[in-house]
């Protein structure tokens, strides 16, 4: 009985195995340090679903929203003034 290490004919088409393993540890690799390293503070698998960009603060989302009609002006003011106590805002645009 021939084993696959004594066969006579020389390895095999089996010995291409090897470099396809080593090519799939590679490529996981490069993905798993790509998804935390590239990513800088954020969780590297964090689902993406934020409903704001990045850059805008909470004060800035509720502006757009009272200016699109989502929230009326009392609602506004009120959420207004929740957000100054807590992010210290002293502008108020006005009011």
């Amino acid at each position: 009985m021939q084993t696959l290490a004594h066969w006579d004919g020389g390895p095999g088409p089996w010995i291409l195995l090897f470099p396809l393993i080593w090519a799939a540890v590679i490529v996981g690799a490069v993905t798993v340090l790509r998804r935390t390293v590239g990513r800088g503070r954020r969780a590297p698998w964090r689902g993406v679903d934020d409903s704001r960009p990045t850059g805008d603060s909470p004060i800035a989302v509720l502006g757009r929203r009272f200016a699109s009609g989502e929230i009326d002006e009392d609602e506004y003011w009120r959420r207004l003034s929740v957000l100054d106590e807590q992010f210290g805002r002293t502008d108020r645009g006005g009011r």
